[in-house]
């Protein structure tokens, strides 16, 4: 009965790790991409942007 301590908590771990596997890969997508898409699209520009306002800084001062 010892076996069946030693091996109940890695089955569980495990069981809710392939629960959170599966629940990852499904919201993956669907109606919310396009929106969660544009919103890393918008933060990429601004931070191009940014790094391109000090970099025309920088060589306005030197």
């Amino acid at each position: 009965m010892d076996y069946v301590s030693a091996l109940l908590p890695p089955v569980v771990m495990a069981v809710f790790f392939i629960g959170l596997v599966r629940v990852i890969v499904k919201t993956q997508g669907g109606a919310a991409k396009a929106k969660e898409d544009a919103a890393v699209d918008a933060a990429l520009e601004r931070a191009e942007g940014t790094r391109r306002t000090a970099a025309v800084s920088e060589a306005d001062g030197a």
